[in-house]
């Protein structure tokens, strides 16, 4: 499997922000399956139950509990533990929560992102960093075609502009101080990731599980949306490729500096579907029904999102593996298993060997 990766992680320090959230776990389970010696940075995990719980990965990793708000104590664990691979996905990641709390929001998503940028500038070694934001960093002008790397920043909530700012902020700290690419800054966009293990609130799938398990019929509050679906472990092959190919190690400088930028990680254009696919689709493998509560105003969300994705496929050969279908029967598959039988870890290394299978 680390073959794919051209060998980058065996051995190798990786700092993971983030490390205790859905997309996090699955992360690092992958990186210690590829021999990465990882060091994890987050709060304590945001969801009970949590897949980092079911992983065991506190017994597994360097398991930091701190804030990335916590400038101070960023820098010393940047220094303490000199990484060689850096993925920041510390974040408040909920648009709705974001109205309620939009400076947490913004102290998390944007000083966040500064506070570790600024951590690698004063340690200043070299070093690959893979800065994690969203599809919705992009001022959304509600078009059918994709979003591409060069689009403006913005968004009309505060999360999604926070994840503009965070985007800004990693192009100006990449240009101002690391034009050689001593220290290799790249950004990574990714859709509405899905995928076992996800028990987040206020978010459909998750919900749509929860509902299920009960007995009761999924409650959807926006059916017609229409959002970039993918399974987590499509970005997160990305996310890993992209920081192989700015590997300190292995890679020039003149190569890096020419791949430092930020890259889309979305699903094929036949995944953009509305919220009413995806439930529908899940009731295929889970029985239950499903009501629509849409009624009067609601809170401003991207009503159509796509993706471009030319950039990840002609600069680093990535593509999406997993169609719509194939990501929603593997999430179904992972619940449904975990209900029944637990082992978590067993679940998630048997859908990563499936995935680089289809992958190859």
């Amino acid at each position: 499997m680390d073959a794919t990766f051209g060998n980058a992680f065996a051995g190798r320090r990786v700092l993971v922000t983030g490390h205790t959230g859905f997309k996090g776990s699955w992360l690092c389970q992958w990186l210690l399956q590829l021999g990465a010696v990882v060091r994890g940075y987050a709060l304590q995990p945001p969801t009970t139950p949590s897949l980092f719980n079911a992983l065991g990965l506190c017994d597994r990793l360097q398991d930091v509990r701190a804030d990335v708000r916590d400038a101070a104590s960023l820098r010393k664990h940047v220094a303490e533990f000199q990484p060689e691979f850096v993925f920041h996905l510390a974040a408040q990641p909920l648009v709705r929560y974001s109205y309620q709390q939009p400076v947490e929001t913004y102290e998390t998503n944007v000083l966040g992102t500064v506070y570790l940028l600024e951590a690698l500038r004063q340690w200043s070694q070299p070093c690959a960093v893979v800065v994690v934001t969203t599809d919705k960093c992009y001022e959304n002008r509600e078009w059918c075609y994709g979003y591409r790397e060069v689009d403006p920043m913005g968004g009309a909530d505060p999360y999604s502009s926070s994840k503009g700012m965070a985007e800004l902020a990693v192009s100006a700290w990449r240009r101002s101080y690391w034009p050689d690419a001593r220290v290799r800054l790249a950004s990574a966009r990714a859709g509405n990731v899905i995928g076992g293990g996800d028990w987040a609130l206020d978010r459909i799938v998750p919900d749509c599980i929860r509902a299920l398990q009960a007995g009761h019929p999924v409650d959807v509050r926006n059916p017609g949306a229409t959002r970039p679906w993918q399974h987590v472990l499509d970005p997160l092959a990305g996310y890993l490729l992209l920081a192989s190919r700015l590997d300190p190690l292995a890679v020039s400088d003149q190569t890096a500096a020419a791949l430092c930028d930020g890259y889309n990680f979305g699903p094929a254009v036949d995944s953009s579907r509305p919220v009413r696919d995806v439930v529908e689709t899940l009731l295929k493998h889970i029985p239950g029904s499903w009501r629509n509560l849409q009624s009067g105003p609601v809170v401003h969300e991207a009503g159509l999102l796509h993706l471009c994705t030319d950039r990840a496929r002609h600069m680093l050969g990535w593509r999406p593996v997993w169609d719509f279908e194939q990501s929603l029967f593997r999430t179904a598959e992972w619940y449904t298993r975990y209900a029944t039988a637990g082992d978590a870890s067993g679940l998630v290394n048997c859908q990563l060997e499936a995935f680089m299978q289809a992958a190859s």
